[in-house]
């Protein structure tokens, strides 16, 4: 064996042990979640309940930054610029890595390549809810209504990007039809106009939208995910009622700075798994309409990096573009 592979193979034996050694002893200070969406939302949440946990389990405090804007590519940014050593982390949903850069055409960061994956924690099902007044009652009689044509349907979401907004389109293509789509800025201000009559159809998150469903205000015709909510098991999903491969969820995704260690990656994503796997947690979670998942860095880059391309598609076949 020559000198070159020999030096070689003792610096990736002194790298594989400094990283043993780094996720050995973290953290040692506070740790601090990157979220770029505002507080109150599901995202935001599911930070605050495993910053809680983590911080208990670790030691040291577990903050929330709140990093609003771009879709989520502020918080996005300042993750990738931070430094690999897991103090800072980013927990988002799918819209900031695999939505905004492919409809914004650009972004201040390569999704797949500028971070380390850790886990996805989990992810929560979206319903589609129509006014009562919207003639089909099933979504087998939706799809009958939309494949007939005429004038196009309409459906409303929390804004352009969300994945109530991807829900739609995803429908749409697998349909084979356009739906006109209507974004709002926020989830309550869609909820209040579909409730009210103002559009048809809305793509809303499952625990939002399962209380005016139960209350007569709206109608659930179809989830989104592949298997039925405990919080509205009498809702079918889209793939079970004829979309065959249809699946859709908002995520809530933990990942670090490129370059971070991977026995520190792994590290973390282990006491992710804890604390979401918890009684408590997992009540609270599961009651939140989130299903958990907390699989491991390389199953969840797995996953990333399909999703980058599936989004990028669906957007580039529906000729999407940020308003």
């Amino acid at each position: 064996m020559n000198m070159s592979r020999i030096f070689a193979l003792v610096v990736a034996m002194f790298a594989l042990g400094a990283g043993a050694a780094v996720a050995q002893g973290f953290p040692a200070k506070s740790v601090r979640i990157v979220v770029g969406f505002a507080p109150g939302g599901t995202t935001d949440l599911v930070s605050r309940i495993l910053a809680q946990r983590l911080g208990e389990m670790w030691g040291p405090n577990v903050i929330v930054d709140n990093r609003t804007g771009a879709s989520g590519m502020i918080a996005g940014e300042i993750v990738a610029k931070a430094a690999p050593d897991g103090y800072t982390l980013l927990l988002t949903p799918q819209t900031s890595l695999a939505v905004a850069p492919a409809l914004y055409g650009k972004a201040p960061y390569d999704p797949a390549k500028d971070f380390s994956p850790i886990t996805l924690a989990g992810s929560a099902p979206l319903l589609m809810v129509v006014h009562p007044s919207f003639p089909p009652k099933t979504f087998a009689e939706f799809v009958a209504l939309a494949k007939k044509g005429g004038a196009p349907l309409t459906f409303g979401s929390g804004g352009v990007g969300s994945s109530p907004h991807m829900a739609g389109e995803l429908l749409s293509a697998a349909l084979g039809i356009k739906m006109n789509h209507i974004p709002y800025k926020g989830e309550n201000p869609a909820l209040a106009d579909t409730i009210g009559g103002q559009i048809p159809i809305m793509f809303g998150n499952l625990p939002v939208a399962v209380p005016h469903v139960k209350s007569g205000k709206l109608r659930g015709l179809a989830n989104t995910a592949a298997t039925r909510s405990p919080l509205a098991p009498e809702i079918p999903t889209v793939a079970e009622s004829g979309i065959k491969g249809y699946s859709i969820a908002t995520w809530s995704a933990v990942l670090g700075p490129a370059g971070m260690p991977p026995d520190l990656a792994a590290r973390i994503q282990r006491d992710i798994a804890r604390v979401v796997n918890q009684a408590e947690t997992r009540d609270r979670l599961v009651g939140m309409g989130v299903d958990i998942i907390a699989n491991t860095p390389e199953e969840f880059g797995v996953f990333l990096r399909a999703e980058i391309v599936r989004y990028a598609k669906v957007i580039k076949d529906a000729g999407l573009k940020a308003e």
